[in-house]
């Protein structure tokens, strides 16, 4: 839930832009000093939240932010 909620922070945050896509599990797992599967289950619970795509065989986009209803 630490590793969803610290990529939540960098989407939320500006740091990751809509459309771009994140690094692969491995990747992010060398980066982030946690295991894979760490990284597989925080990549499972942002798409709950509304803030990653998962197209498989392609990877794990940003997604748009949801439009304001004003």
């Amino acid at each position: 839930m630490q590793i969803a909620d610290h990529i939540a922070g960098l989407i939320t945050g500006g740091k990751l832009k809509p459309g771009a896509r994140l690094e692969g599990e491995g990747e992010l797992a060398e980066q982030l000093g946690v295991a894979i599967g760490t990284v597989r289950r925080a990549l499972e619970e942002l798409p709950g939240r509304d803030l990653v795509l998962t197209l498989p065989a392609k990877g794990t986009y940003i997604a748009e932010p949801p439009a304001e209803n004003s």
